[in-house]
Parts: C-alpha cells; structure tokens; sequence
C-alpha cells in the first residue's frame, strides 16, 4: 500500500502540486467543495483539524473523489490524530510544526507526511523522521530569499512548499528559487463562499501555476 500511495502521490504533485487547505469547511460543505476543486484540477486536499468535525468532512471526501486525488489533515498535532485519519482512509497529513513523533506515526502508517519548517534545524530533523515534503510555513517569514539560501544545503529533491498569503500574484518569485508547490488557504477557499467564486478562484490559481511554472 505504501508504494502505491507513494505513487498517486508522486501523480498527484506531477498533475497540479497545490494543496487546497479547507480550514473551517463543514461536512455539509464537503462533497460539493471538494468536487469543485477536483473538476478544477486540484489533487491534494486536506481538512484542518481545528475545522467542526473534520473527520466527517475528510472521510466524506475521499468516498466522493476519484482514487488519484489524496486526501487528508491539516493541523494535525498528535500521533493519535494520524492512526484515526488512517482508518477513516486519509491520505495526508499535514502540520504546522516539524514535531518529530508526529511525522514518524505518519510513516509508521504508511502515509504521506508534509511537516511545517521554518529553519534549516527543523528541515533535517523532518527529513530524519521521515517527511515526503516540507510546509514552509508561515511563507511570510520563510522569505524567497530565505528559501534560496537554503535549497543548496538541503537534500537533493527535497520538495518545499510555502503555506501562508499565498496568491496567485505572490507565487512567481517562489518558483524562480525552485520551490515544488503552494499550500493555499483563504485565497482559495473560505467558509461558505459559493461554489461558483471557489470555481473561479480554484481557476486563477491554476492558470497562475501553469504559467508562472511554465515560464
């Protein structure tokens, strides 16, 4: 199981590596936002845990999308949390911090792990334990600058993704010192925006990734 996750996972960051965080969705909300997304392109989706009731949403979601779209946590903060996003069969589990346990449980499980870092310390330490990608979060403190210092002293390969104000307007500079995908929050997705402006938001940032990407 692990090495077909792994898989999708690597289909998934080769179709369109933007992860939609859905913090504060309701599982009333769940299907049709996260079809929306899927019909936009969007691959990876997770639910924050400090959502209401976010394992209903997460498991609500992955019965509703196709098996090459992976699906999981945001916020998750204990190894008790990864075991029970297991079971419900998420896919993802994704933090704001680099909390070592954490990301171990999240292998253990055979799960893909994205932890948030802000230092190198943090970086190498996540990698040990076992992270697939690095948050880089909040991307407001974790400069462009700041991430090219670091890309030559990190594993080769090693995928970083900034969380945090990303737009479709502040992704250009990030590319330029090679960082793999974006994190994106409000500027996607808020609690209660119609479908038809998530449609249209989910859009802007995919037409900025392929072009901006592509340049």
């Amino acid at each position: 199981m692990t090495n077909t996750l792994h898989t999708r996972f690597e289909a998934a960051l080769q179709h369109l590596p933007l992860v939609a965080i859905l913090r504060g969705l309701t599982p009333a909300e769940a299907e049709p936002v996260a079809q929306t997304l899927y019909q936009a392109g969007f691959r990876l989706i997770e639910v924050p845990l400090n959502s209401p009731d976010p394992f209903t949403s997460i498991a609500s979601i992955r019965q509703c999308l196709p098996s090459d779209a992976l699906v999981g946590a945001g916020t998750v903060l204990e190894a008790e949390d990864v075991t029970r996003l297991k079971n419900i069969g998420g896919e993802l589990v994704v933090m704001p911090h680099a909390d070592t346990s954490v990301i171990s449980a999240a292998k253990a499980q055979g799960l893909i792990s994205m932890p948030g870092i802000v230092t190198p310390t943090e970086a190498f330490a996540a990698l040990k334990a076992g992270a697939n990608a690095l948050k880089l979060f909040p991307a407001e403190l974790v400069s462009p600058a700041i991430v090219k210092a670091m890309r030559p002293i990190l594993p080769k390969g090693t995928r970083l993704f900034p969380v945090g104000g990303i737009t479709p307007d502040t992704m250009a500079p990030f590319l330029a010192v090679g960082v793999s995908g974006f994190g994106l929050g409000s500027a996607l997705y808020s609690p209660g925006v119609p479908l038809a402006q998530l449609a249209r938001q989910a859009e802007c940032f995919v037409a900025a990734w392929k072009t901006q990407h592509a340049a």
